[in-house]
């Protein structure tokens, strides 16, 4: 892509999704992900009704008085976006490819931490840890971040979440919010415990997209298709009845099996089609978080 046609998309993803995030999202988004904790205040004198274990006891001598210890919410996030550039997002039977789709969605998450005055960064994977780009805060970092996925060509074309997990917990020490933004095709059977272990450290969040095409083959004859991760080309009869089922009944299959997952391993979960609004999957997203608060 030529440096002014990509200009030109950036430009266009940064007003769609700073409009979205300033007129639909920015409450939504402060009231559904907290800060990692709490943080201290103040301190001021004890009031009836004090937990006692907040008292502060070096102050209390000196002023031979009881003082406590005051606490607030610590505001200040880091989002991490965990980007898969997998193969099987090249694709997609309505206007946008499931890559256009994570990209909007993941400039809307961008833009609302920096709003919330939140650090932001970026994993890029296939079956291998694509790119990494560190937590920071700023206009000129989301701008970066967005052009990175609109131009960024993997090296690989299939999919590890596992892996990606594994490096996000390594690399980043401290308690974050992740959104996992992926189409899910991955039947690796270390995903759940991987889950499981990175949610327990952070507050790991899944985005899954996905085409109304990959739920269910239309009946249109012998079709030539590609599997994007392996380049592997094979032929299927799409007006077979049966071939049609058992396409169906994986899809049915692994949607049960992430949905379960996801609540064993606690993880939020939305689902977005290519097809509708994910402002609404998003929305539905913060308020069921805000919800549970």
């Amino acid at each position: 892509m030529e440096t002014s046609d990509l200009l030109k998309k950036v430009r266009q993803i940064e007003i769609k999704t700073r409009g979205l995030t300033r007129n639909i999202f920015a409450g939504e988004y402060h009231s559904a992900f907290k800060g990692r904790g709490m943080a201290f205040a103040e301190v001021r004198e004890y009031q009836y009704g004090d937990d006692i274990r907040n008292i502060d006891w070096n102050v209390t001598a000196r002023y031979n008085h009881p003082y406590v210890k005051v606490f607030e919410e610590e505001r200040e996030l880091t989002v991490m976006l965990l980007i898969d550039v997998s193969g099987s997002h090249d694709f997609g039977s309505a206007q946008k490819l499931k890559k256009n789709i994570i990209t909007e969605v993941g400039a809307i998450l961008a833009f609302s931490a920096i709003q919330n005055n939140d650090k932001t960064g970026v994993i890029f994977f296939s079956d291998t840890i694509e790119k990494f780009i560190p937590p920071k805060k700023g206009r000129s970092h989301i701008l970066r971040i967005i052009r990175e996925m609109i131009e960024f060509r993997p090296q690989s074309r299939g999919t590890n979440i596992p892996e990606a997990l594994r490096y996000l917990t390594n690399a980043i020490k401290k308690k974050c919010t992740v959104f996992v933004i992926s189409d899910f095709i991955d039947e690796h059977p270390d995903l759940e415990r991987a889950l499981s272990v990175a949610n327990n450290k952070h507050d790991v969040v899944a985005l899954r997209i996905y085409d109304e095409r990959e739920e269910e083959l239309p009946p249109i004859g012998m079709v030539k298709l590609k599997d994007a991760e392996t380049g592997r080309y094979f032929w299927i009869n799409s007006s077979d009845a049966t071939t049609r089922k058992i396409y169906r009944d994986w899809w049915i299959s692994q949607t049960g099996r992430l949905r379960g997952m996801f609540t064993r391993c606690g993880v939020d979960a939305a689902w977005i089609n290519t097809r509708e609004d994910y402002v609404k999957a998003l929305m539905n997203l913060f308020k069921k978080r805000e919800a549970r608060k």
